[in-house]
């Protein structure tokens, strides 16, 4: 059997997907990162591998996500494409006629407008988190409601009150007033997923021409309440993928097997299962070089540079073994100086 894995490397969790050559999901794994990226990955890695058939092989390895440079160099990845292009693949996999993608995962939210099956447009929040899952999950929290839950009773309220949407502070601020003042829980609850499904469409989908059908991805997802919040914005029915929260792990996975199967020949670059016992570390360090001061990762594997990343010139490109004290003795002029 050949297989293929896909891994999306988020800020809150690191999922990992195993699709056989068919696209089916052979195996899957969800891991909390808790500031250990690379542990999360390496748990996740050992999760998927007790789920491997016997005699299957690993063709090809795509990752994504905003970790995905460091799970590309951990894992040994094929290929490496952002989250857009990755949500909107695995959109379209399960729903060829779609025309808009609605994402929302743990610190950051997206709407992909797709067009012919073509992404014609986008958007993201990445700076206020009332538009996105964690800010649910601490107002289940201050609730004292499972965020497993929180969907299911949301959906109960007959009379949800408004809360302040705009702004995370001000919307906590104002659902503990809500919550002093007697309201249930569950209108508070629904008020919370109104809130945020405002915030996102007066944010992310703003000026956007959303068409149905439409796709809703991401953690959120899982999240009855929202989805009923969402359709109600919107005047739509929205499709919830199956397995939503793993859709830029599948997307990752889809792209990995497509360029493999473009270029018949070419090896694999995964490290192989075995990179869940390595030891790793990151040094990260500001080059001086030049004014660009660019902020460089290395990895090191078993105290080995392996990868270096996050330059904005060559300097650093295959040279993974160089040391920050290096870069200061090169006198590379700044972009744009016009300087031989």
């Amino acid at each position: 059997m050949t297989l293929y894995l896909g891994i999306d490397a988020g800020s809150v969790a690191t999922k990992l997907v195993l699709l056989s050559d068919n696209a089916e999901v052979v195996a899957s794994a969800y891991v909390h990162v808790h500031g250990k990226p690379v542990a999360a990955l390496q748990q996740g890695l050992k999760q998927i591998a007790n789920h491997v058939p016997q005699h299957a092989t690993v063709r090809a390895v795509g990752a994504t996500g905003s970790g995905r440079q460091l799970a590309a160099a951990v894992v040994g990845a094929d290929v490496i494409k952002n989250e857009i292009t990755s949500q909107a693949v695995a959109a379209l996999h399960y729903a060829p006629e779609a025309q808009t993608v609605i994402e929302i995962g743990g610190q950051d939210s997206k709407i992909i407008i797709l067009r012919n099956g073509m992404v014609t447009d986008f958007g993201m929040n990445t700076v206020c988190a009332a538009g996105t899952g964690s800010f649910l999950e601490q107002q289940a929290q201050r609730l004292n409601v499972n965020v497993e839950d929180f969907g299911q009773r949301a959906v109960h309220s007959r009379n949800p009150v408004r809360i302040v949407g705009r702004c995370a502070v001000f919307a906590q601020s104002d659902m503990i007033q809500k919550q002093q003042a007697g309201y249930p829980t569950e209108d508070i609850l629904y008020g919370l997923c109104q809130a945020l499904v405002r915030n996102y469409m007066g944010n992310v989908a703003l000026g956007k021409e959303i068409l149905p059908p439409v796709v809703f991805q991401g953690g959120v997802a899982l999240n009855r309440g929202i989805v009923r919040a969402l359709e109600e914005a919107l005047g739509v029915d929205v499709m919830v993928p199956p397995r939503c929260e793993l859709m830029g792990a599948t997307g990752a996975a889809l792209l990995a097997q497509e360029e493999s199967e473009e270029a018949e020949a070419k090896e694999t670059e995964f490290n192989g299962f075995q990179a869940s016992e390595a030891v790793y570390r990151t040094v990260c360090f500001e080059c001086r070089a030049c004014p660009a001061g660019c902020e460089v990762s290395q990895l090191y594997r078993d105290d080995q540079i392996v990868a270096c990343w996050g330059g904005r010139c060559d300097l650093w490109e295959g040279q993974p073994d160089r040391q920050p004290g290096m870069a200061q003795a090169r006198p590379t002029a700044p972009r744009g100086s016009g300087s031989k």
